[in-house]
């Protein structure tokens, strides 16, 4: 059963400007508005990862927050954000707990700080750099205050009954040292370059352009109907397609190098009569 559910979440990929009638159903009305400039809920309270009760506000006020909501016992797209925060944060040249500081807030009331410590203490690690558990924290809370910074923030989600899990698109925030929303970055791959400059600009309090929307969701497959919907096999499809291409052309561009290094090796070694 799980490799369906992780077949869907990659497969998932919707232009924001679809039309609704094309969204399918167990996806309307979830995704990540940009709220640009909106203050977040520093009055907010959470449990860090040590149970500590602590304000939203406890995390903002000197330098600029790299924010990210997620669950953390999510099956897959959650996990493939976290790692693509980490793949992006360490090709960038600041240093979390240094010039700027990242929160991840599990949107599941039902977490608790044990598995909050644990993804920290995880991707601490991975991270591997000096002073990262003191700017890389791991929050859970309330349905009330999720509910507050996730509005605030613009994301919208839901929990599905029938698969226990939660119906939600993937993205990143930057937000400046006074807390208002100064970027939005969607998917699960962040350009390292981009993070920087958001960063740097939201430093300064700048506030940031919208951007192109390209929504990446996770949802449960219902092996009940047998089926993945209009949109999402044709997404399949092209997918493929764009695969079999790739292979291809790598195919034909390896034959060509060989074939220049027979030449070249003939040149340089000719045979002699």
């Amino acid at each position: 059963m799980k490799c369906l559910v992780i077949t869907v979440t990659f497969c998932t990929v919707l232009l924001a400007n679809t039309s609704s009638n094309e969204v399918p159903q167990q996806l309307r009305g979830i995704g990540i508005d940009q709220k640009l400039n909106q203050q977040v809920p520093l009055d907010a309270m959470f449990k860090d990862e040590y149970g500590r009760n602590v304000r939203l506000g406890d995390y903002f006020g000197k330098k600029p927050v790299v924010l990210g909501l997620v669950y953390y016992e999510c099956p897959m797209l959650c996990n493939l954000t976290l790692n693509g925060m980490l793949r992006s944060l360490r090709a960038v040249n600041l240093d979390i707990g240094k010039e700027y500081d990242v929160l991840n807030v599990s949107f599941n009331p039902r977490e608790g700080p044990e598995l909050a410590a644990a993804k920290k203490e995880a991707y601490s690690r991975r991270y591997g750099r000096e002073g990262v558990r003191n700017g890389w924290h791991f929050l859970t809370g309330s349905e009330e205050n999720i509910r507050k910074l996730a509005d605030a923030v613009g994301f919208h989600y839901r929990f599905d009954e029938k698969s226990g899990q939660y119906v939600h698109a993937s993205g990143i925030m930057i937000v400046t040292p006074e807390g208002r929303l100064s970027h939005y970055f969607y998917g699960i791959e962040f350009p390292p370059r981009d993070v920087k400059f958001g960063l740097m600009q939201a430093s300064n309090n700048r506030i940031g352009s919208p951007v192109d929307q390209l929504l990446l969701y996770c949802y449960h497959y219902d092996p009940e109907t047998g089926k993945y919907g209009l949109i999402i096999m044709n997404t399949i499809r092209i997918a493929g397609g764009l695969t079999i291409v790739g292979l291809i052309l790598m195919l034909v561009m390896l034959s060509r190098r060989n074939r220049r290094r027979k030449l070249e090796n003939a040149r340089t070694f000719p045979v002699l009569p």
